[in-house]
């Protein structure tokens, strides 16, 4: 008896040996007008040579299949993806939809493996936030193109094609921003995450504008943007504080940044506020539980996962309206960014 299961042919098979996408493949063996005559023709010939075969008994069964909504996060770890994800499936359950979500570990590849993964399964509708390493968005004009419903969250792109719902990060930076001036501090530092993510372009750029409302002196050594990574943020921070000129304080973009600057002041000998004052964007559980407590922008991140599966469920509907919703952050004062109260009570 032979033990070797045998392989059938998948549509995935046929891409990975195409060098194309899972989605292009389904098409063309569609004889969809949206692919060339020529690919079609490579496709279907790659096809009868590998003896695929498509699967009628799944094919039978997709009126009756359950309605899925696929969601890939940067990041599933971290409280806020987490936390979106909760709000997502609360709004999918009540309509009687499951979710299914990806992980792409901020990596372009496992995103875009991830949407081909979706595809394949005949997923009703896509929410999605991009990863840092996304710079092209060509997957995701594929699936629009083929008449898949795409809502972003957080980290969007394309905001005049797909529906987004993201933060008032630009405001809220501001904010922050001027919360540290009006308690004492003058060389407010901000790091971010990489600047072609339009969540950073506008959490910056409030910070940009706090600063010039105040008439201070903007020190681009200050604004550093690099990878979302807790061991490279450590390390930029650190650097920061070997300067002469050191910062008095620190804007975070995210709260992996914002847990990697507060170690790293700590690492450097200072005191929170009273060298260094910190405010971070995040809604971790965490931060009222360290010492000092800290100061955040919250985000509404359940609520930001419920808008973005309610905008989704609409575009399944019909609804071909692109819409963008702004989900308001809170500034939370605690105890890591006052410089003035700190020194009040030491007097």
């Amino acid at each position: 008896m032979n033990s070797k299961r045998q392989h059938r042919t998948s549509l995935k098979d046929l891409a990975n040996e195409l060098g194309v996408s899972i989605a292009t493949v389904s098409r063309a063996l569609r004889s969809s007008q949206e692919i060339s005559k020529e690919m079609q023709q490579r496709v279907k010939e790659l096809a009868k040579k590998m003896n695929y075969r498509p699967n009628p008994f799944a094919q039978s069964l997709r009126k009756d299949a359950p309605k899925i909504i696929g969601v890939v996060v940067p990041n599933l770890v971290t409280h806020y993806y987490a936390a979106v994800l909760d709000g997502i499936e609360d709004a999918a359950r009540r309509e009687g939809y499951s979710v299914i979500s990806a992980n792409s570990h901020e990596s372009f590849e496992d995103e875009r493996q991830a949407i081909d993964n979706f595809v394949s399964m005949h997923v009703e509708g896509i929410i999605a936030c991009l990863s840092q390493t996304t710079t092209d968005y060509s997957h995701f004009e594929e699936i629009s193109d083929m008449g898949i419903p795409l809502v972003f969250f957080g980290r969007t792109c394309m905001t005049d094609r797909f529906s987004s719902v993201m933060a008032n990060g630009d405001e809220a930076a501001q904010l922050a921003t001027q919360h540290l001036l009006d308690t004492g501090s003058r060389r407010i530092a901000f790091i971010g995450g990489p600047n072609h993510l339009d969540m950073v372009r506008r959490r910056k750029h409030g910070y940009l504008e706090a600063l010039r409302e105040n008439h201070v002196e903007i020190d681009r050594d200050l604004v550093v943007c690099g990878m979302i990574d807790y061991d490279v943020a450590i390390h930029a921070v650190e650097q920061l504080f070997k300067g002469e000129k050191r910062p008095d304080a620190i804007l975070a973009f995210n709260d992996i940044i914002t847990f990697a600057a507060f170690t790293a002041i700590k690492n450097c000998g200072l005191r929170i506020p009273d060298d260094v004052a910190l405010i971070g964007f995040t809604d971790d559980v965490h931060t009222a539980f360290v010492t000092p407590r800290l100061s955040v922008i919250e985000d509404q991140s359940h609520q930001m996962g419920v808008r973005a599966c309610e905008l989704l469920l609409r575009s399944i509907d019909g609804d071909q309206k692109v819409y963008k919703e702004i989900v308001p952050q809170q500034l939370v004062i605690r105890e890591t960014s006052a410089k003035h109260e700190n020194l009040k009570k030491r007097t």
